[in-house]
């Protein structure tokens, strides 16, 4: 091993640091290459500059000689790629750069090196240290529960309710060829409310509501009027007692900020003309005019991806900041005084990074403590979006984001996937990311954009690829809802014993099935649910709230994740927990150096070790999570 960017020996610190830390660099060639002269080099792209540092001998270790030198990382922020450059006195140069992944055990290169990533955050980033050590339960607003049947006479978009809460929502075009989202079943505030005591024993820490301001739709990401709650939903007293009723059972509440875009038919757009007074589509004298892209007015405008009924907005501008953020009554600050604990911000790479920034400045002034959470679905400490590299983790943005990475691996590995390149992968964020945004992610396997996870685990290729007519009606036969169940219940523990909040999706602790939207966006199935999932995930829950290194200890996978198996432990002061969890349909037998009797939380199964050698037999599609038996279980909590 010449360099490691992952190991202590070649990289001190490990992984992201704050700008004005040293970083100590050791390369070790074989002697027997013949190096005469190293240097590190770095491309600190957001600035620019591109400089070396020589390497100087410091020692030879066995058959390698020892290169080492100190950055000092002052003047840096932001990503900074690096490689090394080490010449041989017969005036070849060799190029020392990642290997397989982007980080790890590195390779040589004859030219143009694959770089290793530095991320260096601003010295006075933190972030609250609350979100990531729960569940978060997140809600779309309009299919979990209504308190009583609604009437949608005067309320904005031609709008109807379903009367059987066990409709399937409407799927097929109008007359018109569109699908405008106008079908409701009128969950609301006084039913979430109504089920809080449920939702708090599932665990949960944090409520995550999709959009819950007055829109056209019923997914409400056209936001009508920023100001209000939708009244199909609710009221903003009702609002206010809700966060209150929530904190006192434990819980908090984040909302969803559709930044980017309004709707069409809207107070600020009112393309229909259903508000009084003009809007950007009625008069170029609107005060909401300037808020919006027009090529040819009022007909041609910017639109989030060319959808007509989302005019985007142009987030620059001075007096939509002002009213979203600025302002001592804005958006983002008067919601926040209402009772809410944070937000998730919607389509985050078609946020600027000053409107984030700015948007980070006023949360946090009304309530330190208040989360940030970015809709981002790549690696986002190195995204790049509409060619620019985005600052979202280097302190002064997001506190975390959506982990895609996190679900699509996860999926890829349960459906058959080698467990080596999950591990790769999230090694890859662990290193490239700071560790209090790490701990922050928010962990899911399914979302109000992803088919639910039981179908993704238990539905054939043939069956994704039917048309919409078929899939509405499609369900999984028994024996592959068994199997799926058996392999969520195994991805799901994985979620709740990895680093950052385990975020779960109304209705996949119930069993609820459905392709993409709209099938994922069924109501919760009251009365019909699967009892032995919510078990599992309630219990998956309070491991993880009564143990210490579930929620905040370091995480370092073990090498018998290979293949069906995958394995890592959390370690946090004197405990330690270990996910071994195996996908296969053959059982696995997994042998641990351990110093005393073990117990498996969730089952309450008790290994004795031998020898200092915990062995642990998984059957065939199961997890398990062992840990010293002195701890209680799950079972017991």
């Amino acid at each position: 091993m010449v360099y490691n960017s992952r190991s202590l020996c070649c990289k001190n610190p490990y992984g992201a640091v704050a700008a004005g830390q040293e970083v100590l660099f050791n390369i070790r060639p074989a002697r027997s290459l013949g190096i005469i002269r190293a240097a590190l080099c770095l491309n600190h792209e957001l600035e620019e500059h591109v400089f070396e540092i020589p390497l100087s001998w410091t020692a030879l270790e066995g058959a390698s000689d020892v290169y080492s030198c100190v950055l000092d990382t002052s003047s840096l922020l932001g990503p900074v790629w690096y490689y090394f450059r080490l010449e041989r006195p017969d005036g070849k140069t060799l190029f020392l750069g990642a290997g397989i992944g982007a980080g790890g055990v590195g390779r040589f290169w004859d030219s143009a090196p694959k770089p290793y990533q530095l991320t260096v955050t601003h010295p006075e980033a933190n972030s609250p240290d609350w979100y990531g050590k729960g569940m978060t339960y997140h809600i779309f607003p309009d299919r979990f529960r209504r308190s009583a049947m609604p009437d949608p006479s005067g309320m904005v978009g031609d709008r109807t309710v379903h009367q059987a809460w066990g409709d399937c929502p409407d799927f097929l075009p109008d007359e018109k060829g569109e699908i405008r989202n106008r079908d409701f079943f009128g969950g609301n505030l006084g039913g979430i409310t109504e089920k809080l005591p449920y939702i708090e024993s599932l665990g949960v820490k944090t409520i995550y509501l999709s959009p819950i301001f007055e829109s056209a739709s019923n997914h409400r990401y056209d936001t009508a009027d920023y100001t209000k709650v939708d009244p199909m939903f609710g009221t903003l007293p009702e609002f206010e007692a809700f966060c209150a009723k929530a904190a006192e059972l434990g819980m908090r509440v984040i909302l969803d900020g559709v930044f980017n875009h309004t709707g069409y038919d809207s107070v600020y757009f009112n393309g229909r003309g259903t508000y009084q007074g003009a809007g950007a589509a009625q008069s170029q004298d609107s005060p909401y005019y300037s808020w919006y892209d027009f090529t040819k007015w009022p007909d041609k405008y910017s639109a989030w991806w060319g959808v007509y009924t989302l005019p985007q907005v142009n987030e620059d501008d001075p007096s939509y900041v002002d009213f979203i953020i600025e302002n001592e009554d804005s958006i983002v600050r008067r919601w926040i005084r209402a009772g809410a604990s944070g937000w998730r911000l919607d389509v985050a790479d078609e946020l600027p990074d000053e409107f984030i920034e700015r948007l980070r400045l006023a949360v946090k002034s009304e309530k330190p403590d208040a989360v940030i959470i970015g809709e981002v679905w790549e690696d986002a400490s190195n995204k790049i979006a509409y060619s620019k590299r985005r600052r979202y983790l280097l302190g002064r943005e997001l506190d975390g984001v959506m982990n895609y990475p996190f679900r699509d691996n996860l999926i890829d590995w349960l459906l058959g996937g080698d467990s080596k390149d999950f591990v790769e992968v999230m090694e890859q964020l662990k290193e490239n990311y700071p560790k209090e945004n790490f701990h922050n992610l928010m962990n899911s396997l399914g979302t109000h954009d992803t088919p639910r996870i039981l179908t993704v685990l238990g539905a054939t290729t043939e069956e994704f690829k039917s048309d919409r007519r078929a899939k509405a009606g499609l369900r999984l036969s028994p024996a592959r809802r068994e199997l799926a169940k058996k392999l969520l219940k195994i991805g799901m523990t994985v979620m709740f014993a990895f680093p950052g909040s385990p975020c779960v999706f109304y209705g996949d602790e119930a069993g609820l099935e459905g392709f993409e939207d709209p099938f994922n966006r069924c109501g919760y199935p009251w009365g019909s649910e699967d009892s032995g999932l919510i078990d599992w995930f309630a219990r998956l829950s309070k491991a993880r709230n009564a143990s210490e290194a579930l929620q905040d200890g370091d995480i370092c996978f073990l090498s018998h994740s290979t293949g069906a198996v995958l394995a890592f432990e959390r370690v946090y002061g004197e405990e330690r927990v270990v996910l071994a969890a195996n996908r296969g349909d053959e059982e696995a037998e997994l042998v641990f150096d351990w110093e005393s009797n073990a117990i498996d939380i969730l089952s309450g199964d008790v290994y004795e070790v031998v020898n200092d050698k915990l062995s642990v037999v998984l059957p065939p599609r199961s997890a398990a999570l062992i840990a010293r038996e002195s701890g209680p279980s799950a079972m017991e909590l």
